[in-house]
C-alpha cells in the first residue's frame, strides 16, 4: 500500500530497536549476571537479535531458560536491577532518528512513542535525549491493561494525540509491532534494521512498507 495516497496526520514508533539501539546495555545487564557465576561472556551480536525480548529474550541467550523455568523470575529481577544500573551508558538514538523528526515537524505531522518497555525503564531513559521533547505522548508497556501485539496501547496513543487511528503509521521492528497496528487500523511499516530476532520472517509480516534505515520512511509519508 502506498502511504502517500493514505491521509496521515501522526507517526507512532516502537522505541528499542526502531529508535534508539539499546542492544548494548541489555547484553550487558544480561552478561554481568554471567560474568558474576563464573561463566564466560558472551558477545554482543549473541544477544542483539532477542533484545527484542527484553528480559525474557536476554535470560534466554544469557542462561537458557524461558518463563517456564522454576528460575526465571528471580533472574529477570537480577536482570532489572542490573540494567537499571546501565539504562542509558551506551544505549544511543539509530542514526537519522533526528533529522527524521524534525522532518515530521516540517511537515506538520505529530509524532509518538509506544513501547513495551515498562515506565520505570523507557521514561528515565527518554528523558536523557533532547529528541523526545517533541513527541506528543508516549505509551509505555504498563500504561495500558495491555501490551503489544494487542492494539490498546496504539489506540490510547492515539487518543491521547487526538487522531483517528486510521490517520496514523506505526513503525516497528518485532512482528507484534505489525499485529498491533494492523489491528488498530493502523498503517503498518516495518523497521528492518532493528532487532529481528533470528526466526523473523518479515516479508510474512504483511506490513504496509519496510524500510532499511529510519529516514527511509520520508519519501513514502504524504507530504515529502
Amino acid at each position: 500500500m502506498a502511504l502517500k495516497h493514505r491521509t496521515i496526520a501522526a507517526v507512532l514508533f516502537d522505541l528499542d530497536g526502531t529508535l534508539v539501539d539499546s542492544a548494548p546495555d541489555l547484553a550487558a545487564a544480561a552478561d554481568h549476571m554471567r560474568l558474576a557465576r563464573a561463566m564466560p561472556s558472551l558477545p554482543l551480536q549473541a544477544y542483539r537479535a532477542h533484545c527484542g525480548s527484553g528480559a525474557r529474550g536476554m535470560l534466554q541467550v544469557a542462561f537458557g531458560i524461558g518463563p517456564e523455568h522454576a528460575d526465571f523470575e528471580p533472574l529477570r529481577e537480577e536482570f532489572f536491577v542490573n540494567y537499571t544500573q546501565c539504562l542509558t551508558a551506551r544505549t544511543q538514538l539509530f542514526q537519522g532518528v533526528e533529522p527524521l523528526v524534525r522532518q515530521l515537524a516540517d511537515a506538520g505531522l505529530a509524532w509518538g512513542v509506544v513501547t513495551n518497555k515498562s515506565e520505570r525503564f523507557a521514561l528515565p531513559l527518554l528523558a536523557t535525549m533532547s529528541v523526545f521533547a517533541s513527541a506528543a505522548t508516549v505509551v509505555c508497556g504498563d500504561t495500558t491493561p495491555h501490551t503489544k501485539p494487542h492494539p490498546a496501547p496504539l489506540l490510547e496513543a492515539a487518543r491521547r494525540i487526538g487522531v483517528a487511528p486510521a490517520h496514523c503509521i506505526y513503525v516497528g521492528d518485532d512482528l507484534r509491532d505489525i499485529q498491533a497496528g494492523k489491528a488498530a487500523g493502523m498503517a503498518t511499516v516495518a523497521a528492518h534494521y532493528g532487532y529481528l530476532g533470528p526466526q523473523a520472517q518479515v516479508a510474512q509480516w504483511g506490513a504496509d512498507l519496510g524500510i532499511e534505515s529510519p529516514l527511509g520512511l520520508v519519501e513514502h509519508l504524504p507530504s515529502a
